[in-house]
């Protein structure tokens, strides 16, 4: 399961990236907007600069009609045409604004997946990705990792080659769940990123090799 940082913080970006484990990142209006940014296109120019070559960056539209979705998706997409993905809201223009783009190789990421049924029509419009967002079903007492299960269940029977983004991750439990059901990738906050990697054995352990090793008065020269 690959995983994508869902940031827009530069700083966060490039921490991940250079741990070598960041495959993608995913953003929205609001997390551009949490971190102060004004220059969309600058920020987005950015992101790929830091990521590996060819790593998906999706962008989020900020429109509702689906000449404005296509539009965007195709001004994004000159930003960084190895990585732009434009990511699209999972309604009836969500889906003819994805036709429209896959006629110009340009790849989707339909958002605000929260059914099985919506997956599957987004996986016939032809997009590249979907994100079920397990963490806001969870949220209002649903099983959000079921659905998670479930399209990738529908996605096998019948070959869809569209990836499924477990979204929403509120914990490293989602993270470690969305890979046993098969999730293709999992977009987390850089906090969870960092919890995933803590544990307090893994402390201690390093803490006491290092005490040990100046106990010994031994060098590594």
């Amino acid at each position: 399961m690959k995983i994508f940082l869902d940031t827009a913080n530069i700083a966060e970006i490039k921490k991940g990236a250079a741990m070598g484990v960041v495959h993608g990142v995913t953003t929205n209006p609001s997390l551009v907007a949490k971190e102060g940014h004004k220059d969309y296109k600058a920020v987005v120019k950015e992101i790929a600069d830091i990521l590996p070559l060819m790593a998906p960056i999706s962008v989020e539209v900020v429109c509702d009609t689906v000449a404005d979705m296509v539009a965007d998706g195709k001004r994004f997409h000159t930003w960084a045409p190895d990585n732009v993905v434009v990511k699209l809201p999972m309604n009836a223009e969500g889906l003819q604004a994805t036709r429209e783009l896959a006629k110009d190789g340009i790849r989707v990421n339909m958002t605000l997946c929260f059914s099985a049924n919506q997956a599957l029509l987004a996986a016939h419009a032809g997009v590249a990705f979907v994100s079920p967002f397990l963490g806001r079903l969870d949220d209002i007492g649903h099983d959000g990792m079921q659905l998670v299960r479930d399209i990738l269940e529908i996605y096998r029977n019948y070959a869809f080659k569209t990836e499924v983004i477990a979204a929403s991750i509120r914990h490293p439990l989602h993270t470690i769940e969305a890979a046993k059901a098969g999730a293709h990738i999992a977009t987390i906050p850089y906090k969870v990123l960092e919890q995933m990697l803590k544990h307090p054995l893994t402390d201690i352990g390093i803490q006491r090799f290092l005490e040990d090793w100046k106990k010994s008065g031994a060098s590594n020269l």
